[in-house]
């Protein structure tokens, strides 16, 4: 209970992530709207690409508990290595068939994301299953399958996650992800109860270009929702 207001206060905020960003006037706003996680894509296929050197540019002048993400797939490790160097995010992410001791040996947090539909992670058992070898991770991140990696814009069945309640303490942090915008981000809260979401496509007026208004729209809509 607030005891300014005398209303509930929600201990079980939704945290935010927005993914995929290229700019910094986009940065700007995504702090201004109380944005907890900046996430960028060192993938080179990917329309969101950076190099550690503009990432770092970008990051350089974050405030205080905004946390930054470092996207990979399948990444040679000097790749890694070279954007521990310079931009020094907050936590990795690997988006691709890393297995669990290539994700823990940089000793460095790391979210695992699971493209959820794919052959081997296709029902509720497998994707538990194949969840549980990554037990170290902060979080798992859970996102639509398909030919490209994140951003797609598609969504997935969220009843494939629903054995993960049966891990117990052994569930990490769950992030909803995949196809997610300021209409559907609502739903998936509701359904899915999520530690955070995260969002890319559904922010943007193309690859890499943020929508300041779609983004206010979407934070609005986490925050209406729990």
């Amino acid at each position: 209970m607030d005891p300014a207001t005398g209303k509930a206060i929600n201990l079980m905020r939704t945290r935010i992530k927005i993914c995929g960003l290229t700019r910094a006037n986009d940065i700007d706003q995504a702090v201004k709207l109380g944005v907890d996680a900046l996430g960028f894509v060192f993938y080179p296929p990917s329309k969101r690409f950076l190099t550690p050197d503009q990432a770092t540019t970008l990051c350089s002048d974050l405030p205080a508990f905004v946390s930054t993400v470092a996207l990979f797939v399948n990444p040679q490790a000097a790749d890694v290595h070279a954007v521990l160097k310079t931009m020094r995010p907050s936590l990795l992410q690997f988006h691709g068939d890393e297995t669990p001791e290539q994700c823990h040996a940089y000793g460095v947090p790391y979210l695992k994301a699971f493209r959820v539909g794919a052959p081997g992670l296709d029902t509720p058992a497998l994707l538990a299953q194949h969840c549980a070898q990554y037990e170290h991770a902060a979080g798992w991140l859970f996102d639509s399958y398909t030919p490209e990696y994140g951003g797609s814009g598609q969504t997935f069945d969220y009843s494939l996650l629903a054995e993960l309640s049966a891990l117990g303490s052994g569930c990490r942090p769950c992030i909803m992800s995949g196809g997610l915008t300021e209409l559907s981000v609502g739903q998936a809260i509701t359904i899915a109860r999520p530690w955070a979401v995260d969002v890319s496509s559904g922010v943007e007026d193309a690859p890499g270009i943020k929508s300041a208004q779609r983004m206010q729209s979407f934070v609005s809509a986490v925050l209406q929702s729990g």
